[in-house]
C-alpha cells in the first residue's frame, strides 16, 4: 500500500523551495524513463489500473498500481514493483492479487505503449512529525511517442515510509514557508498516468 501527497508548483517557486532548510540534507538524483501500457480499448484506464515499465539507472522495473482513493492530493493505492525484462510484462510473478494477476496476464497480448514520462528525480529522506517521509522532486516531461504532444512535468511527491499519515500535510505546510517567503504548493489528485492518458486521448 502506497500513501503519498502529490503537490504541483510553479517553475518560479522552484529556486526558493530548494533553499528550504528541510531540504538541506543530502539528496540523490537520477533520471527515470517510464513507458505506460494499455489496450487499444483502454481497458486498464477503465479499470483504473496503471502498468508501467521504468528504466532507473541501469535497472528495469515493472510496476502495477491501482487507483485507490485520492483526495486533496493525498492518495492511498496498492502498488507492486519488481525487476523485469523490457517487454516481458510478467504479471503472474509480480502481482499477488490472484484476480488482478489473471486479468493482466489475459490482457498482456493486447497491451501496447501509450505514453512516456521522462524526468529527473531528486530525492530526500526526512524525519518529520514522528514520520519517515520520502520527498521526491520530479522535473521533466510527459509525451506521446510518434507525436509532438508533450507537456512539462514539475511536481513534489511526499511518500509516507512510516509513521502517521498526518505528517505528510504537516511537512507540506512547512515546505510552503521558505526563508525567502511563502510559495504555492498545490495538492493535485491527477497522477502521472492520468495526465499521460489525457495527453494520449488528444492524439486520437
Amino acid at each position: 500500500m502506497e500513501t503519498e501527497l502529490k503537490l504541483t508548483l510553479g517553475a518560479q517557486d522552484l529556486p526558493r523551495l530548494l533553499t528550504h532548510p528541510l531540504l538541506a540534507a543530502a539528496s540523490e538524483k537520477r533520471r527515470l524513463l517510464n513507458t505506460y501500457f494499455d489496450t487499444p480499448a483502454l481497458t486498464l484506464q477503465q479499470a483504473r489500473v496503471a502498468v508501467r515499465e521504468r528504466l532507473a539507472g541501469e535497472q528495469w522495473l515493472l510496476t502495477v498500481k491501482t487507483a485507490g482513493q485520492s483526495s486533496q492530493g493525498l492518495s492511498r493505492r496498492q502498488e507492486w514493483e519488481g525487476p523485469t525484462t523490457p517487454g516481458a510484462l510478467q504479471f503472474d510473478t509480480l502481482v499477488d492479487d490472484a484476480a488482478l494477476s489473471q486479468t493482466l496476464m489475459a490482457l498482456r497480448p493486447q497491451l501496447q505503449a501509450m505514453f512516456c514520462t521522462d524526468f529527473e528525480r531528486q530525492r530526500w529522506l526526512i524525519d518529520h512529525a514522528g514520520a519517515r517521509i520520502e520527498v521526491a522532486l520530479d522535473q521533466g516531461r510527459i509525451h506521446v511517442p510518434g507525436t509532438d504532444l508533450t507537456e512539462p512535468l514539475l511536481e513534489l511527491e511526499l511518500e509516507l515510509i512510516s509513521g502517521p499519515e498526518e505528517a505528510l500535510m504537516a511537512l507540506a505546510d512547512q515546505l510552503r514557508q521558505t526563508p525567502q517567503g511563502p510559495i504555492t504548493l498545490t495538492p493535485c489528485d491527477a497522477s502521472k498516468a492520468q495526465r499521460g492518458q489525457a495527453l494520449w486521448s488528444r492524439s486520437h
